[in-house]
């Protein structure tokens, strides 16, 4: 599918510079992009690629558009642009193919709703509603009682346990496991007792779930994702979390029970997140730390390590078995300066009054 440059500026509301019957069917990078296709300048460093390229338009602010050797779409921020136009010229498969794959098997009470896609081997159970449009891709498994929104895509050999409820417009990719049991269990002398985990996992409109990643569904509650949350790869989110709309998190996080995130946060990749935490709206999170205590206050929060040479780390990890020493050590010498200067003064107190 093609688009004039003319097309697209209108869908995103672009100032058009050049030639508007110019067709675009793809988009690009600077360096690489060639006739027919659309790249992007959304950091002026890179200006020195703009000028080379070889795309036939190249999204930028107004102050990159003189720079632009070919027609440009002036907008206020270009790799938003970017993105919608990639929407419009996305070339992705469907999940499933058109209809329903004769290998499927599917309860007779499930509710289909207008043009669903189900592929092979599909089992969709008892009492699932299964909205318009809807894509599932080979080998998934539906729950008892799953609710799927309209227009939402679920890729191959997903799991979604029973009462599951996934929003509208959602992707679900390969390998994503939500509803499973959470990590509940009691001791009793030793023996561990697993606590049945009665609540479910809902799911906001506009999610992206990220391949891999783990949902848990809550003990006693639900677990909740708020609208248009993205999680990446192998995200661990366990029984009764709450994560705020429009948040954010990168790949390999942990998040441990009964934590609640605010919305509009984003957190790294490799963070681990205490349960029974607090994470306020808007808080920034970066890759690998560790949260033990929860944050209260907007802001960019960090833990995590940078690396440094074998030799240096192997110093410092030395050192660092003998901070408590080296801190014991300081709070007598601060007392031992605190002592000597309230002597001094008063010895200089002493000398004024005899003079």
């Amino acid at each position: 599918m093609a688009y004039t440059l003319q097309n697209l500026a209108e869908h995103i509301g672009a100032q058009l510079h050049g030639d508007g019957a110019e067709t675009i069917s793809a988009v690009g990078t600077l360096e690489n992009a060639a006739k027919g296709q659309i790249a992007f300048l959304s950091n002026s460093k890179y200006r020195k690629f703009l000028e080379q390229t070889s795309a036939s338009a190249v999204l930028v602010t107004a102050a990159d558009q003189a720079y632009c050797p070919v027609a440009a779409l002036v907008v206020p921020d270009p790799y938003v642009a970017f993105a919608k136009i990639a929407q419009l010229l996305d070339t992705t498969p469907q999940a499933a193919p058109t209809g329903i794959a004769s290998t499927a098997q599917i309860a007779a009470d499930v509710v289909l709703g207008a043009d669903v896609a189900i592929g092979h081997n599909v089992v969709i159970e008892a009492g699932a509603v299964i909205g318009d449009r809807v894509q599932i891709g080979a080998g998934t498994v539906i729950g008892q009682g799953a609710q799927i929104g309209a227009d939402s895509k679920i890729w191959a050999n997903v799991t979604l346990f029973h009462r599951v409820q996934i929003g509208q417009r959602c992707i679900v990719h390969s390998g994503v496991v939500i509803g499973a049991d959470g990590f509940g269990f009691a001791n009793q002398r030793g023996q561990w007792l697993k606590i049945p985990q009665v609540g479910t996992v809902i799911i906001g409109d506009d999610c992206d779930i990220g391949a891999n990643t783990t949902i848990d569904r809550g003990a006693l509650e639900d677990t909740v994702i708020g609208r248009n949350v993205i999680l990446d790869n192998q995200v661990q989110i366990a029984h009764n979390v709450q994560i705020g709309d429009h948040t954010a998190i990168a790949g390999c996080t942990v998040i441990a029970g009964s934590t609640k995130v605010g919305r509009y946060c984003v957190i790294g990749g490799a963070c681990g997140i205490n349960g029974h935490m607090e994470i306020c709206d808007g808080a920034h999170i970066t890759g690998m730390s560790m949260i033990t205590k929860s944050i209260t206050e907007k802001g960019v929060y960090s833990s995590g390590t940078p690396a440094q040479t074998n030799l240096e780390w192997r110093k410092n990890s030395a050192r660092f078995r003998s901070l408590d020493q080296m801190y014991q050590r300081l709070r007598d010498l601060e007392k031992q300066v605190e002592t000597l200067a309230a002597a001094a003064g008063s010895a200089d107190t002493s000398n004024a009054g005899s003079n």
